[in-house]
């Protein structure tokens, strides 16, 4: 399968950190999954750690290896910092978008609208998930999609104002990508420059 599909609390549990949204098995088990879990953490190596940290950001953004390698690529060829500059490309991304604006409650379900086609770009359907924003995209919901359930319960629940880079107009059920965003903007708890050490070497 292109998707990780296994059990999501085991990958939460791997990094001890919500990776796909709140864990109930994460604050029963804080401890590593796996029969040698409750035991001592071996103290990592530096490139297990940077290694850690990449894998991280690939669950977290539902990205494949060669995707992201090609982001990465992207990102360094782009001037300024290169972690800065790959999770500012993360973050373009349409399935990402769709879930800041909260039209889905979680990535990989922001990925499944786009994939069937529930969501416009600048007024056109575009149905691949790693689609990259440029400044001034509009992302809407297609008119005869707005009343699906999944999507109207999102939005009574999520809010997308608390992200600066996006405007959310409630009425149209769209919102605009106004800006790239800057690294303190973004929430998600990854060190992206044990990321670059790893493609460095």
């Amino acid at each position: 399968m292109a998707r990780y599909t296994g059990p999501k609390s085991k990958i939460s549990r791997r990094f001890n950190e919500e990776i796909f949204g709140p864990s109930k098995a994460l604050k029963k088990k804080s401890y590593p999954p796996g029969q040698h879990g409750r035991g001592r953490r071996k103290k990592l190596s530096e490139y297990a750690i940077q290694l850690a940290e990449k894998q991280k950001a690939k669950y977290i953004y539902g990205v494949l290896e060669k995707q992201f390698a090609n982001l990465f690529e992207k990102a360094h060829r782009r001037g300024g910092i290169t972690g800065e500059n790959l999770l500012a490309l993360l973050e373009s991304r349409l399935d990402n978008t769709v879930y800041r604006l909260g039209i889905a409650p979680t990535r990989r379900a922001a990925r499944q609208l786009v994939l069937h086609k529930h969501i416009l770009v600048n007024g056109e359907v575009v149905n691949i998930a790693s689609y990259s924003l440029k400044v001034g995209d509009v992302v809407a919901v297609r008119e005869k999609s707005k009343s699906l359930e999944a999507i109207t319960t999102s939005l009574t629940v999520r809010n997308a104002r608390q992200f600066g880079w996006l405007e959310w107009d409630a009425n149209e059920m769209a919102g605009k990508f106004i800006a790239t965003p800057e690294r303190e903007q973004i929430p998600e708890k990854i060190q992206e420059q044990l990321i670059v050490e790893l493609y460095s070497k």
